[in-house]
C-alpha cells in the first residue's frame, strides 16, 4: 500500500518542488502553499459528485462517440474541474497579500491543481493498479499542472497588469478548460487517427508552460535586474 501511495503522489511532489524552485526571487509561504494543495484536494469531493451528476443527466442526447467524448471531455471533466480550481484561487489567493507579483499566479494555481491531481491519481492507482500510476505520472498529472500554468499566468497578468484585467480573468478560466478538454477528448474518442495528435499536443502544452514560467520569472519585480524599475519608496510601502 505504501508503495502504491508513493507512486500515486510522487509526480505531484516532484512538480511542486520544481515550481517552488523556479520561484527564485521571493519564495511563497510554505503554509499557504500547503493550504493551496489541501484545498485543491478537498475541492475534488464536490467535483466528483458534480461529474457523476452530469454523467447521469447529460444536457443533450449522446447519440455518437464524438458527441459523448465532447460532452465528457469538455463539460463533465474539464469545465467542472478547472472551474473549481479557479474558484479556490479567487476565494483564497486573489486578495491574499502574498499574491504580490505575476509569477505567484503560476505558483498558487499549480499547487491548487496538484492537490486535485494528487487525489485523482490516488483514486486511479488504487482502482486500476500501479501500472496506470506510471503512465499518469508522465501524462495526466503533468496535464493538470500545465493547464494550471496557463491559468496562473493570466491570473498574474490580471492582478498585476495595467490593462485588460477582465480579459485575462476570462482567459484564465477558458483556456485551461479548452486545453484540458481537448486532452481528454483525444483519449476518449478512442480512434487511432486522433491519437496521433496526443504527443504533439502534450509537447505544445509543455513548451507553452515553460515559456510562461521563464517569462514571468525573468520579469519578476523582485529580480535584482528589474529593481531599478521600482519607485524609490516601493519597499517602504510593501
Amino acid at each position: 500500500m505504501n508503495d502504491t501511495l508513493f507512486i500515486a503522489l510522487a509526480p505531484v511532489f516532484i512538480i511542486a518542488t520544481y515550481i517552488y524552485y523556479r520561484d527564485r526571487w521571493e519564495k511563497e509561504p510554505i503554509g499557504l502553499l500547503l493550504l493551496s494543495l489541501l484545498l485543491g484536494a478537498i475541492v475534488s469531493i464536490p467535483v466528483v459528485f458534480i461529474e457523476h451528476r452530469l454523467m447521469q443527466r447529460p444536457v443533450f442526447e449522446l447519440d455518437s462517440l464524438l458527441s459523448s467524448a465532447t460532452y465528457e471531455g469538455f463539460v463533465v471533466a474539464a469545465a467542472t474541474e478547472e472551474f473549481f480550481k479557479f474558484l479556490v484561487f479567487m476565494l483564497v489567493i486573489w486578495n491574499n497579500r502574498n499574491f504580490n507579483e505575476k509569477f505567484d499566479g503560476i505558483v498558487y494555481a499549480v499547487f491548487i491543481s496538484l492537490g486535485f491531481a494528487g487525489i485523482e491519481n490516488v483514486l486511479y492507482v488504487f482502482s486500476y493498479g500501479v501500472e496506470i500510476g506510471y503512465v499518469r505520472a508522465f501524462t495526466a498529472v503533468p496535464l493538470h499542472a500545465l493547464v494550471a500554468v496557463v491559468m496562473g499566468y493570466h491570473l498574474g497578468l490580471a492582478k498585476m497588469g495595467t490593462n485588460r484585467r477582465n480579459g485575462h480573468l476570462l482567459l484564465a478560466l477558458v483556456l485551461p478548460i479548452l486545453f484540458h478538454g481537448f486532452y481528454d477528448w483525444i483519449l476518449m474518442i478512442r480512434q487511432s487517427w486522433y491519437l496521433l495528435l496526443y504527443v504533439p499536443f502534450l509537447y505544445f502544452l509543455w513548451h507553452r508552460a515553460f515559456r510562461r514560467i521563464k517569462t514571468l520569472s525573468e520579469e519578476s519585480r523582485f529580480n535584482p535586474k528589474n529593481t531599478w524599475k521600482l519607485p524609490d519608496d516601493f519597499f517602504k510601502k510593501n
